[in-house]
């Protein structure tokens, strides 16, 4: 597949697709988290 048969080229593509995943999940589940009690000043 792709035509790249070592394991460690694999392993980086697999740990990127992993830590984007889970960048995402991070973001989605602390959207909201700070904004609460927030003033701007004015």
């Amino acid at each position: 597949m792709f035509g790249i048969t070592d394991p460690g080229i694999w392993a980086g593509y697999l740990l990127s697709f992993i830590l984007t995943a889970a960048c995402i999940a991070y973001g989605m589940i602390n959207w909201k988290k700070g904004a609460e009690g927030e003033h701007d000043g004015s």
